[in-house]
């Protein structure tokens, strides 16, 4: 497949993230997803995701284009039907493995966020969490914890603390908050960019 041409402009940042390709029965959660890809897109940011235009990661997307971000899609070409590709991202890189889906995703990322979604997202998060507790990047991460979606998540984890499987040093790799507000600007002030009281704008 021929690579799509370079984005038009240069990013002010660069944010990876997982969510679910579902919409889920809780209306309020695909609205948190137009809001954060309303974010990236007013502040100049760039969208790295996995492509998809179904569920949160479509509302994403889309919102992100509309708010004149750059949207940088990447999905497996055996899930490019499955997962109905988003045809109009700034630039669609399909891949043949989710291996390879995954190292482009990291590689052009300068933070990562989960949002509420299922097993992909779940992979996804933790994969990029043992990457950082093992050495092989130092991005900031992060999990939005949105209407209380990963407390039982956050619980076991607790857990795994308590029977000395897990050391309280790897869960602080992860930033957990409840609010888009309280978590995007220090993802991307971790990442390397001034703090600005815009950043704080939602």
């Amino acid at each position: 497949m021929t690579p799509p041409p370079p984005s038009p402009r240069p990013a002010a940042f660069s944010l990876c993230v997982y969510c679910g390709s579902r919409p889920g029965v809780d209306g309020r959660f695909l609205a948190l997803a137009e809001q954060i890809g309303t974010w990236i897109g007013r502040h100049g940011g760039r969208l790295v995701y996995g492509g998809g235009n179904g569920g949160l990661m479509g509302r994403l997307a889309d919102a992100t284009l509309a708010a004149g971000g750059i949207v940088i899609g990447v999905m497996p070409e055996s899930l490019v039907e499955r997962e109905f590709a988003k045809r109009d991202c700034t630039e669609l890189h399909i891949v043949q493995t989710m291996h390879q889906r995954k190292h482009m995703m990291a590689e052009r990322a300068d933070a990562f966020l989960a949002l509420p979604g299922g097993l992909g997202t779940f992979e996804e998060l933790f994969e990029v969490w043992t990457w950082r507790q093992l050495g092989y990047h130092d991005k900031p991460i992060g999990l939005l914890n949105a209407d209380g979606y990963y407390d039982g998540l956050l619980a076991f984890l607790t857990q795994t603390v308590r029977a000395g499987f897990v050391g309280g040093w790897q869960l602080d790799l992860v930033t957990v908050e409840r609010t888009p507000e309280a978590l995007l600007p220090r993802l991307v002030e971790a990442a390397g960019w001034a703090p600005t009281a815009d950043l704080r704008r939602i």
